[in-house]
């Protein structure tokens, strides 16, 4: 029983790339059960804006490694050769220590951002509804949270951390001289827009707006903000009063096409739109970008503006990753521990079945009426025979370097010093 990681970040894949792999939340149990199905298990499966990433456990050869890339690329319908680059695979305590990592937020576009830990708190529960999280990665994920806390309560590598959504207030503020004088609109009601609406909202707008495909859920949140609710379906009714445009949604299409922005624009007799797009796959189409009086960004064009606060935090990183290493010892000791376990039920049974027969014949001698003393004897002596047989046989037939490392794994084993 092993662990294997196989993904690809914003560090190893561009945005159209990590685009095309983007798993469907309302799909997820499928995918789960596919894997499962044909490559492991256990699956898990990490899908943000900023990465996809599969987590395996079981009897994992190369050639099943292989399979998941064959798999993923499959799945999405890319081409393998164009996707392998992107990949990294990582095998056991790789793959742990790059849990534990993206849970801390070491891993992060973001170092210290909090939001992946719900992420990945999230990809459990999926796993385990799916019923595709066994013993093996419920454990690394229960542990990887536990890290995290770790890591947030004793270092500070999450302190004055710039998350996307504060990137984004910064960014608009660079565009209009008061956001008190702009209308924000937020689409999507997940909670990367509750996060951005926090952060908005801070700033005092003249008006938020929640556009939600569910309007209960846009009201729900816009309630928390004194903010209006619409749905998708008025987007293009009411896009053109407003300044700041923040979308992240789970839509597998763009929201918002160019020619609404357009027709937008034209009705704001060409006043300027700034507009953040969160969602991975796109919420609004690249071509929107090149329109003269928009201001368009996505998750990776924040990186500049998410650096500015790195250095206060870059200290902490040693003592994270310190933090980091002994946990990751402590998950490859149970892991390893857990590979014995077949070992050792094996010699237990064995055990086992020497005592009973031992027993059952003592239990014989006694009905015939043998003096009980000298039953309990031949007992003892019988059972120390058998138990003793095999390690004993085994030293006698090694030779060489063999013998000599039995020999001192046998002292080991009954603590005898020769």
């Amino acid at each position: 029983m092993t662990i294997f990681a196989l993904g690809l970040n914003h560090q190893t894949a561009s945005l159209p790339m990590r685009e095309k792999v983007v798993f469907d939340v309302e799909r997820m149990s499928e995918a789960l059960g596919e894997a499962k199905r044909l490559l492991a298990p256990e699956a898990a499966i990490l899908s943000t804006c900023n990465r996809t990433e599969l987590y395996l456990s079981g009897d994992l050869e190369d050639g099943k490694r292989a399979a998941a890339t064959e798999w993923l690329a499959g799945y999405h319908h890319v081409d393998p050769h164009e996707l392998a680059p992107c990949l990294y695979t990582l095998p056991r305590e790789q793959a742990v220590r790059h849990a534990f990592r993206v849970a801390s937020g070491l891993d992060s576009m973001v170092l210290g951002e909090p939001e992946i830990l719900g992420q990945m708190k999230e990809a459990a529960r999926s796993a385990e509804a799916a019923g595709t999280l066994g013993t093996v990665l419920g454990r690394l994920f229960q542990r990887s949270f536990a890290v995290a806390k770790e890591v947030r309560s004793t270092t500070q590598v999450g302190a004055h951390s710039v998350s996307m959504a504060a990137a984004a207030v910064k960014l608009a503020a660079r565009i209009f001289p008061s956001i008190k004088d702009q209308k924000v609109l937020f689409i999507g009601a997940g909670e990367m827009i509750e996060l951005c609406a926090t952060h908005f909202a801070a700033q005092g707008p003249a008006r938020i707006t929640v556009a939600n495909r569910t309007l209960e859920r846009a009201e729900a949140l816009a309630h928390r903000f004194n903010a209006r609710a619409i749905e998708l379906r008025e987007l293009s009714t009411h896009l053109h009063e407003h300044d700041i445009v923040v979308s992240c949604t789970a839509s597998s299409l763009p929201i918002l096409g160019k020619g609404m922005v357009e027709r937008a624009l034209k009705a704001r007799r060409r006043l300027p739109m700034f507009m953040v797009d969160l969602a991975v796959p796109r919420d609004i189409e690249p071509e929107v970008g090149e329109l003269d009086d928009v201001f368009l960004y996505t998750v990776d064009d924040l990186k500049d503006i998410v650096q500015g606060n790195m250095d206060s935090r870059r200290s902490a990183v040693e003592q994270a990753e310190v933090i980091i290493d002994n946990q990751v010892g402590q998950f490859m000791h149970w892991m390893q521990v857990r590979e014995s376990v077949p070992l050792i039920r094996a010699l237990r049974d064995q055990a086992e079945d020497a005592r009973r027969r031992e027993v059952e014949r003592a239990l014989r001698l006694l009905a015939k009426g043998d003096d009980p003393k000298q039953v309990l004897e031949t007992l003892s002596q019988g059972l120390t025979n058998k138990l003793m047989h095999a390690p004993t046989q085994a030293l006698n037939e090694a030779t060489g370097e063999e013998r000599r490392t039995l020999s001192d794994t046998l002292a080991r084993l009954f603590r005898i010093r020769p």
